[in-house]
């Protein structure tokens, strides 16, 4: 059995299907809360593999990182990358609060996320916003014109416009994501004084 595209770039290119499990949101959020709660932003990176072309996250990894109100910065990026690869593991997006903002892609969250879309286009970004309503999304650069946008952006600072008004989309089906009822994941927490 091999999964059929179900969604495509903006320029045609096909999307693999994206399955990520339903609980994931739930249970990061509650690794997030301490940090929430003092609107400090927490991320994880959603990992998993390819099979018959269908991508699955299967883990949730909890980088070491440093945080803002507004920003949040993986460091000792490579017990990251040795655990992946260790693991076998593809790297399938990230995930981060916005504590006190709504759901939506800042414009430091589309310079960040260009960076995993140019390494694999189904690459996803899912928003969780605890406070407000929609309390989450997920989203993916457009293509045309976000990964261009983004990519030729030379602009600096942590919130800058940017010239285009589609620079991201939804990427929950309709698009190419699916919330898949029973697909079990892992949670693997890197942080110093977290194992």
């Amino acid at each position: 059995y091999t999964f059929k595209s179900s969604a495509y770039l903006e320029n045609g290119t096909a999307l693999r299907t994206l399955f990520l499990p339903p609980t994931l949101r739930s249970q990061f959020l509650s690794i997030a809360a301490a940090n929430t709660r003092a609107n400090l932003e927490t991320c994880g990176i959603l990992c998993g593999t390819l099979i018959s072309n269908a991508l699955f996250i299967s883990k949730l990894v909890i980088p070491e990182q440093e945080s803002t109100s507004d920003t949040c910065e993986t460091v000792n990026e490579s017990a990251l990358f040795d655990y992946c690869d260790s693991e076998d593991l593809m790297v399938l997006g990230w995930i981060h609060t916005h504590p006190s903002q709504t759901c939506f892609m800042s414009s430091r969250d589309l310079h960040t996320h260009c960076g995993y879309q140019v390494m694999m286009p189904e690459s996803i970004a899912v928003v969780c916003a605890p406070s407000k309503q929609p309390s989450w999304g997920i989203f993916r650069l457009t293509d045309p014109p976000g990964m261009k946008s983004v990519l030729n952006c030379t602009q600096t600072g942590l919130f800058h416009p940017h010239a285009e008004s589609n620079v991201y989309t939804d990427a929950l089906r309709p698009g190419h994501v699916c919330e898949a009822e029973g697909l079990a994941f892992e949670i693997v927490d890197l942080r110093p004084g977290y194992h």
